[in-house]
């Protein structure tokens, strides 16, 4: 399995406000992300693979509305989130 649980806490805990923060906005973002770049690797050597690819495109739907969220509820939280994952170039 390429998540497991202790990879879960970690990114948690870099992202979120303790291990088990599993609620804020930047910990699931950061997690979405996780997902994102190990659907793309996958995209990347399954083509045809359309399921996959269906989901890939749901994950950056929520992962693009959490984002919206946050930028109208506090710029500065992502601004920081986003330097952090590096989502803007």
């Amino acid at each position: 399995m390429y998540l497991d649980p202790q990879k879960k806490q970690e990114i948690f805990g870099k992202y979120g406000q303790s291990n088990s923060d599993t609620g804020s906005v930047e910990s699931q973002v950061a997690l979405f992300s996780y997902r994102i770049a190990h659907l793309t690797e996958h995209m990347k050597q399954n083509r045809k693979d359309h399921t996959t690819e269906r989901s890939l495109v749901k994950l950056v739907g929520k992962r693009r509305a959490l984002l919206n969220y946050l930028k109208r509820k506090d710029i500065e939280r992502y601004r920081n989130l986003v330097k952090a994952l590096g989502l803007r170039k």
